[in-house]
């Protein structure tokens, strides 16, 4: 049920995340759905990866360079599915500072 309720949240933010940014494009929330389900995919399997390769300036940047990372996984995900585009990367970038703070609401929500 949690997964469930996490999809839906992250599709959801997707489709917000395509009327805020200029330049974030869904085309539907089929797409969004759609691209919730890669993006989890995506980062269930190639982030850790990244995050373990990426170690050493993660760690002199305190941590802040897990946002680029995030990024990269919007935008790869993005790459994937027709009709969901990223114009570029600073694009990519604001969405996963969104996708972020919307993930640590889900988190909130769903401890207590």
């Amino acid at each position: 049920m949690k997964l469930l309720f996490r999809w839906i949240v992250n599709a959801a933010a997707l489709v917000g995340i395509a009327y805020i940014v200029p330049g974030f494009d869904v085309d539907s929330i089929w797409i969004a759905i759609l691209a919730a389900l890669v993006l989890g995919l995506v980062n269930a399997l190639v982030r850790p990866i990244l995050v373990v390769l990426t170690l050493p300036i993660t760690v002199v940047t305190l941590g802040l360079f897990l946002i680029v990372i995030n990024a990269l996984m919007l935008w790869l995900a993005a790459s994937i599915i027709p009709g969901f585009d990223i114009a570029n990367f600073f694009v990519a970038m604001f969405g996963a500072l969104i996708m972020w703070i919307v993930s640590m609401a889900t988190n909130s929500l769903i401890k207590n």
